[in-house]
């Protein structure tokens, strides 16, 4: 059976949920404790996919303007990323635009896949789905709305991105 590795990054503002996401994704496990990614954090997801097993490098990275500082470096290398906003933070969604730019501007090919998170904050809800969806349209992308505290979705978002990166 052969292996693939890819390397594949989170990017949003902070306290979006993208280390929540991980760690839902990694571990199975969701922990309200919030603590604020410094730099980078990497983690790895194996797992089989037709007929060989795909490694993902998950790096997590610093949201905001610590990504300013050293993002770009940080990039190098990721053949795609889950870029992602908090629903319930309008003030999240407009940066997903430089995110994603900042990552074509490094691999112009990269899969991008657009996530709104804390779906399941529905009262405190402040992104339409419209508007998630147009922004994934400026980049051709896909999007997806997950909740990390129910895991929903959260599994559905990683396939997506190494179902697209397998593709290319």
């Amino acid at each position: 059976m052969r292996t693939l590795q890819k390397k594949v990054c989170l990017l949003g503002d902070f306290a979006v949920g993208k280390t929540s996401l991980i760690r839902r994704f990694v571990e199975g496990r969701f922990d309200d404790k919030y603590l604020s990614t410094i730099g980078v954090k990497i983690s790895r997801k194996s797992f089989t996919r037709d007929e060989h097993l795909l490694n993902l490098l998950i790096w997590d990275l610093a949201g905001g303007d610590d990504f300013s500082k050293a993002g770009s470096s940080y990039l190098r290398g990721a053949a795609g990323a889950l870029v992602v906003c908090d629903l319930s933070r309008q003030e999240t969604l407009a940066p997903l635009e430089y995110y994603a730019s900042q990552l074509r501007a490094v691999h112009e090919t990269a899969v991008l896949v657009f996530i709104g998170n804390k779906a399941d904050l529905v009262d405190e809800q402040e992104i339409s789905v419209d508007e998630l969806a147009a922004t994934a349209q400026t980049f051709s992308a896909s999007f997806l709305l997950t909740s990390a505290l129910s895991g929903s979705n959260v599994a559905a978002a990683f396939d997506c991105l190494a179902q697209q990166i397998e593709a290319q």
